[in-house]
């Protein structure tokens, strides 16, 4: 498991890019017949991805989950999203399994003991992208199909920003304790996303970049307003966003990309919006 601590913004300042994408970007998540943990101690938020080839692969294949977690198994204490960006497959959770198509989602509860993963077909390999967080509450593990998502079309083509939010686990959709995900995808022509910026100090965010053609990138913005900077970031690879930090991105080219929020509140519009002049 790779642990990433918090960050204090005013050390932030200081940090080289080598630092900067030590401490905030994920750049593995898929590894044949692996299941890959990011843990971080912002608003103890786990970043996992999960590609079975040749078999079926559990939530807690190679973790010692009571060294970890501090629970007897996962979700003991966490709820969880998980979005397919791969090739056809099933999520089993206690024993009721769920097909999976490309970019559909899962909310699986807390107190569900024995999840896994498991492709249709080896040579096109499902990848189950996943974010979990702490939970005091159970709700019901819900299968979401694009089709079910609350689809709010922003942005313009003039600002290059044209996007539709597709919003899967948000209260709008269904009941959670504490967990927000949802999919972004820009239009043709349009590289913003998250444009005019913003921070909000009651959650933290995950980004994660897919559908980025191989020769192309994204320059993800972060940092306070008046002290931003920047990763580079290519396809299927995630940043950790503080509270205090902007989360904005940039391509070469259109993509997709998978937000994910946990913290005080599920107010999905709770910002502090940073007018463009302002940012530094």
């Amino acid at each position: 498991m790779d642990i990433r601590y918090s960050a204090n913004p005013e050390d932030f300042k200081r940090y080289t890019t080598e630092e900067t994408r030590k401490e905030f970007l994920i750049e593995k998540l898929f590894e044949a017949d692996k299941i890959l943990f990011t843990y971080s101690h912002v608003d103890r938020m786990c970043a996992i991805g999960c590609m079975p080839v040749s078999r079926e692969i559990s939530l807690d294949d190679g973790i010692d989950v009571w060294h970890n977690f501090g629970t007897d198994y996962i979700l003991e204490r966490r709820e969880m999203g998980v979005f397919n960006v791969g090739g056809d497959g099933v999520v089993t959770c206690d024993g009721q399994s769920y097909e999976m198509g490309y970019q559909d989602c899962i909310y699986i509860t807390k107190g569900t003991k024995q999840v896994s993963f498991k492709s249709k077909d080896g040579n096109k390999p499902a990848k189950f992208y996943m974010v979990s967080c702490p939970a005091h509450t159970s709700y019901t593990t819900t299968f979401i199909p694009m089709s079910k998502a609350n689809h709010r079309p922003c942005g313009s083509p003039d600002c290059a920003n044209a996007r539709t939010i597709n919003q899967f686990i948000h209260p709008d959709v269904l009941k959670t304790c504490q967990l927000s995900m949802g999919m972004t995808q820009l239009q043709t022509g349009s590289v913003w996303n998250t444009m005019p910026a913003h921070t909000h100090e009651r959650r933290m965010e995950l980004y994660f970049y897919f559908e980025v053609p191989q020769d192309q990138c994204v320059f993800h913005m972060m940092g306070t307003p008046q002290e931003t900077r920047h990763i580079v970031m290519h396809n299927e690879q995630a940043v950790i966003g503080p509270s205090w930090s902007i989360h904005s991105g940039c391509g070469t080219t259109n993509y997709t990309f998978i937000w994910a929020m946990a913290g005080e509140n599920l107010a999905f519009d709770d910002m502090d919006n940073i007018p463009i002049e302002k940012l530094k």
